[in-house]
């Protein structure tokens, strides 16, 4: 089974892509640098307002109407996503703040504030055969509340570690550059949305490039500051650990929290993926605006990066093993609507014979 999801994730050019935007920053550093010869920096601000703007053409509102029903479900993912994600930042830090350097420890608590994602959430709900409008409203829901309470979450907690982020000056960023295009996409959607619906690919595979263009930039600037020379091996390895241990945790408590309030199966797929989820098509796009003039970025965004290949793989994993509990339920239940069919039926001409004498 492993060896099935390594050739699935060998075949994934976005990560392939990504691979090649931090090698390419380590060789040529100075190319996609802010204000370097590709001017990758206004390439990026481009490509961020392009993104929103699209994801809010692309955004139904009857979607998200079918979906607010289920209030205990959407209540439990958006207190995961932005209440317990940053409760377990500070549970990590206390475990790990002499290990982990304090660059990536930033990082990792910008992973908790981010919201979850919507494209990928949905997906493995559809293929779990969970609760597909409860999915597309609490993904939706989540990213724009993640335009007004990362930065939120972010200043507050990086104010407790000494650190130093203008809360003004990030909503007025996210505002211009998230937010605005996003109001922008909803107005445009009776002109755009059926375009947007007919080149869905197209429009997803812009987004991975502009995250491309991203990430790229945010490693030039990152590798002049020094991001090789003052780390190794041992970050990325720290990274990868801890964006593994974060997500185990947060998939084994959904489960159980779920599970506790008594969701039905449909419900606890759609718990356990949109709560668990972040977002990297947003997640790098907001970094550049809250942290654009740190000369750490490139480590900032190192633990979304591998988080995000981490979900991936092990959602789809857990996807499909619901997917087949959920066909045995769906069998059982057929079955057992056969068996009582069966038994009312030798009822009926043992009614006619009574009644014909």
């Amino acid at each position: 089974m492993f060896a099935k999801y390594a050739r699935r994730m060998a075949k994934d050019w976005f990560l392939a892509g990504m691979l090649g935007a931090v090698g390419l920053a380590t060789l040529l550093p100075d190319l996609g640098a802010s204000g370097g010869t590709l001017h990758a920096d206004m390439l990026g601000n481009a490509g961020i307002f392009l993104i929103f703007f699209f994801h809010g053409a692309g955004i139904s509102p009857e979607s998200m109407r079918h979906g607010m029903s289920r209030w205990k479900l959407h209540t439990m993912v958006q207190l995961t996503t932005f209440v317990v994600f940053p409760l377990l930042w500070f549970g990590f830090r206390f475990a790990f703040d002499g290990l982990v350097p304090a660059d990536l420890m930033l990082g990792f608590l910008y992973l908790c504030a981010l919201p979850s994602t919507i494209s990928s959430s949905v997906a493995m709900t559809a293929i779990a055969h969970g609760n597909v409008p409860g999915a597309i409203f609490n993904a939706t829901l989540s990213s724009l509340l993640g335009i007004f309470l990362t930065p939120v979450i972010i200043a507050l907690a990086a104010g407790a570690q000494g650190g130093a982020l203008s809360l003004t000056d990030a909503m007025i960023n996210i505002a211009g550059l998230l937010f605005l295009p996003f109001v922008l996409g909803q107005l445009a959607r009776p002109w755009l949305g059926a375009f947007m619906a007919r080149h869905k690919k197209k429009v997803n595979t812009f987004d991975k490039v502009a995250i491309l263009i991203l990430v790229y930039n945010s490693f030039c600037d990152s590798v002049l500051g020094g991001l090789w020379r003052d780390h190794g091996m041992d970050l990325l390895a720290l990274t990868i650990g801890g964006a593994a241990l974060i997500l185990l945790v947060v998939l084994v408590l959904n489960t159980v929290v779920a599970r506790a309030l008594g969701f039905d199966k449909p419900d606890e797929i759609a718990a356990v993926f949109c709560g668990s989820k972040k977002t990297l098509a947003s997640g790098v796009p907001m970094a550049r605006l809250l942290f654009g003039a740190h000369p750490a970025l490139g480590v900032i965004v190192l633990p979304i990066m591998f988080y995000h290949q981490l979900q991936l793989f092990v959602c789809s994993i857990m996807a499909e093993r619901y997917a087949r509990t959920m066909l045995q339920l769906e069998r059982e239940g057929r079955d057992a609507a056969a068996g009582h069919a069966e038994m009312r039926e030798p009822a009926a001409p043992a009614a006619m014979e009574a009644a014909s004498r």
